[in-house]
C-alpha cells in the first residue's frame, strides 16, 4: 500500500484491503427535506467502501444550493481527503451537518469532486426513481 503524507495528513490509497469502488446509478435519486426537493439527479454516484453503507453522491449542480448552509464542521478521510458540510435548515436541527462534499478529493476518488452525499438519518428521504 502506498502510504504518502500531504500537508501532515496521511493520504491512503484504496486497495484489496480497504476497497473503494464508484459507479453511475440507473435512475434518478431524489432527496428530501420538509417537503421540498433538495436534490434530484439522473448523474449520481454510488460510492461503495468497505465497512461503510453505500453512499449516493448528487452532482452539486443538481442540489437546490439555496436550501443549504455551509457550516464549520469538518472531517479528514485518508482514503477520500478533507470533508466540509452543510446543513439544511428547513429540517430543524435534525438536518445539522446532513449534507457532506469533498471538494478537493484525492485523486482515486477524483469522480465525487462537486458533488454532494446526504445523511440518510437527517434528511427525510433519499430514493432512487428507475
Amino acid at each position: 500500500m502506498n502510504n504518502t503524507l500531504s500537508k501532515g495528513k496521511e493520504i491512503k490509497i484504496p486497495g484489496p484491503d480497504h476497497p473503494i469502488t464508484i459507479s453511475p446509478v440507473e435512475g434518478k435519486v431524489r432527496v428530501t427535506v420538509a417537503g421540498r426537493i433538495v436534490a434530484e439527479s439522473a448523474r449520481t454516484l454510488r460510492l461503495e467502501e468497505k465497512g461503510y453503507p453505500p453512499v449516493y453522491y448528487l452532482p452539486r449542480s443538481d442540489a437546490d444550493m439555496s436550501l443549504l448552509g455551509r457550516t464549520t464542521h469538518y472531517t479528514y478521510c485518508p482514503y477520500k481527503g478533507d470533508c466540509s458540510y452543510y446543513s439544511i435548515p428547513i429540517g430543524g436541527s435534525r438536518s445539522e451537518n446532513a449534507v457532506w462534499t469533498y471538494e478537493q478529493p484525492h485523486e482515486a476518488v477524483s469522480g465525487i469532486r462537486d458533488h454532494l452525499a446526504f445523511y440518510p438519518s437527517r434528511v427525510d428521504a433519499i430514493v432512487v426513481i428507475s
